[in-house]
């Protein structure tokens, strides 16, 4: 490809919905029932995530001495692992693990295959001062995904210290509440949505855990249903992470797209840099996952605004790009955050990545960082300084915390 020009390389992974849709638009045609599941691939043929005579993510290994005379091309990624270079195909990666929640409509199969693999499957909702939205995710999730098809096992509010009524709403439609502070009180506690992600881990049972914000206005199910179901069907996937459309709202109403600012102007291309195998995945920053536990426990989480970076970055580093996917949501609608909070997101984003940087031996003799970000703001015709003291502590991967490895019978 002659420098300087693009091209534009076009993977679908919208494919029709299904007719069978909780108030969402028909405008695409149904996707056809899928077979009958086998005993030799439980993942469904129809998929197109899975078209005909696709193959795994291709994967060669070269010297360091040799990468000077390779090509570059936009669906190749090469990545440093250790002293090897890993060379993806990211077009295949696409292809075969990227999904669409329409692909998993048949919740009544997916239930069944679930147990017979005899999983156990717990749904995490971490919150601070959610008391508007909260309510209406959990008679969703209750109503269609433990009621109406069982899919999940658990329910689950883990509560940051909300001061409104997040966690009076929350009990009075018979969910299990949790402080987070409460949980694990020998190792103390810290304030920040991944104090509460991690000590999940140790609160739920669920073989399979996903996480959905508490702020969804356009909850769904296949908010849960389209992250857990790739895990379920297929036993190599770890870490399902959700993308979707991001409405902005703006001065002027709202736009259809232009949400997932932190991701384009920050995440991508650090990762792009770094780890481009990472540049596969959409909304790295999405709030909407789920991991297998024996995944999750061995990762480590960042208390603050650098925990699903790092995440995907140990995962990668740990298990290689083919234990990731993700599956499109079609569209989520929540608040967007004002440009100062962003930067302050932004902040303690790259504090844990510079941090993974260092940790790896990319960036081995990176100085300690400063905590402390400086902001201005217009008051009365005049600027004043506003100063932040942001750290992105983290927390150890819990399966070393001796209090868990009791409670689930591991030995030492």
């Amino acid at each position: 490809m002659p420098a300087g020009s693009t091209r534009n390389i076009r993977w679908c992974s919208r494919h029709a919905p299904s007719s069978r849709r909780w108030g969402s638009s028909p405008a695409r045609a149904a996707v056809p029932p899928p077979p009958p599941v086998s005993s030799t691939a439980a993942y469904p043929a129809w998929s197109s995530a899975s078209p005909a005579g696709a193959t795994s993510t291709k994967r060669t290994r070269r010297s360091r001495s040799n990468r000077s005379s390779r090509a570059w091309h936009s669906w190749s990624a090469f990545c440093w692992r250790s002293t090897e270079v890993v060379v993806i195909d990211i077009d295949n990666w696409l292809q075969s693990n990227t999904f669409h929640h329409s692909q998993f409509w048949d919740l009544k199969r997916l239930v069944e295959e679930k147990e017979r693999q005899g999983l156990q499957i717990s749904l995490c909702i971490p919150t601070l001062n959610e008391e508007k939205t909260i309510g209406k995710e959990l008679v969703l999730f209750k109503s269609e995904l433990m009621d109406r098809y069982p899919l999940l096992d658990e329910i689950a509010v883990i509560d940051s210290g909300s001061t409104d009524r997040t966690r009076e709403v929350a009990a009075a439609f018979g969910t299990d509440v949790y402080l987070s502070s409460e949980i694990l009180p020998e190792v103390g506690s810290k304030r920040g949505k991944g104090e509460n992600l991690w000590k999940a881990i140790y609160q739920l049972k669920g073989d399979i855990i996903v996480y959905v914000d508490a702020d969804i206005k356009n909850i769904h199910p296949r908010f849960a249903y389209g992250l857990v179901a790739p895990l379920i069907y297929r036993p190599e996937i770890k870490y399902v992470k959700a993308f979707y459309d991001r409405p902005l709202a703006t001065s002027r109403g709202t736009r259809p797209l232009g949400g997932g600012r932190v991701t384009e102007i920050l995440v991508r291309p650090l990762f792009s840099l770094f780890f481009p195998e990472l540049t596969a995945l959409v909304q790295p920053l999405s709030g909407e996952y789920a991991v297998r536990r024996e995944l999750l426990e061995r990762l480590s989480f960042p208390i603050g605004y650098g925990v699903e970076t790092s995440h995907l970055i140990d995962t990668w580093t740990g298990w290689g790009l083919e234990a990731l996917a993700q599956t499109d949501l079609d569209r989520r609608v929540h608040r967007n955050q004002p440009t100062r909070d962003l930067g302050k997101m932004a902040f303690g984003i790259l504090r844990a990545f510079l941090a993974r940087l260092r940790s790896h031996g990319i960036v081995p003799d990176l100085p300690e960082l400063t905590p402390m970000l400086r902001q201005f703001q217009s008051r009365d015709e005049h600027y004043e300084q506003v100063i932040y003291e942001i750290r992105e502590e983290e927390r150890p991967p819990i399966i070393e915390i001796p209090a868990y490895r009791e409670r689930r019978g591991l030995a030492d």
